[in-house]
């Protein structure tokens, strides 16, 4: 069904997570390190990335950074630690999820394919607020003209917010809708995802209005 690489240094941990990505039907690439990810990325097609954040060479954060220039495939990193301000790192250099060694295979297919189907449900039309232009097909955004390289996540975010204009949608609201009901994560990570959203939209990050103790909602000015 899906092209996945997996960037993962343990041997015996990436051969678990390849056979249940294969039980799932899913075609797996496999890396050793960064730097084997980085050229595997370079010269494949790819739909997803499993990554490790400890791993020789290159960690996983730096090989985030570098595949999010190169892609916006969503990105799912693995991590053996708790820290909450490793999880916004990861988050703010484009990963789309996480998962906390030890975790159970089953869940992390379960993960991974939420985020194909919510990748690939794309409607035709192409959307438009102010001089943003999103087109759904081909899951590009563009700002008066020119294309701005967004993250899986935050794509998302903003076709929830131009699809929804003027409607309000808390922290928690969002997290279930963008991040699924499984996600491990914190309220604070739609904020880092809409602060770097706007910063990506420039001046017309205006629309996404932030709603003190409430949330955001997406105003279309005319």
């Amino acid at each position: 069904m899906a092209n996945i690489l997996i960037v993962e240094d343990e041997k015996n941990m990436q051969s678990i997570i390849a056979e249940y990505m294969q039980r799932g039907s899913h075609t797996c690439f496999t890396a050793d390190d960064g730097v084997e990810a980085l050229m595997i990325l370079k010269h494949n097609p790819m739909d997803l990335m499993i990554l490790d954040i400890m791993m020789p060479h290159l960690d996983g954060f730096f090989v985030c950074k570098i595949a999010r220039e190169m892609s916006n495939l969503p990105i799912i990193m693995l991590t053996a630690r708790e820290s909450e301000d490793d999880k916004l790192k990861g988050y703010d250099l484009g990963a789309d999820d996480y998962m906390t060694k030890p975790f159970g295979p089953k869940v992390l297919l379960a993960k991974v394919n939420a985020l194909l189907r919510r990748s690939s449900a794309l409607p035709i039309d192409t959307m438009n607020a102010g001089k943003i232009s999103l087109v759904p097909a081909s899951h590009k955004v563009f700002v008066d003209g020119k294309e701005v390289v967004l993250t899986h996540k935050e794509y998302e975010l903003l076709f929830l917010f131009m699809g929804n204009p003027g409607q309000i949608f808390g922290r928690e609201q969002l997290l279930n809708r963008i991040w699924g009901y499984d996600f491990e994560g914190m309220t604070r990570t739609v904020d880092t995802h809409i602060k770097t959203l706007r910063r990506k939209l420039g001046d017309e990050g205006k629309h996404i209005v932030t709603l003190i103790r409430s949330g955001y909602k997406f105003e279309v000015t005319l």
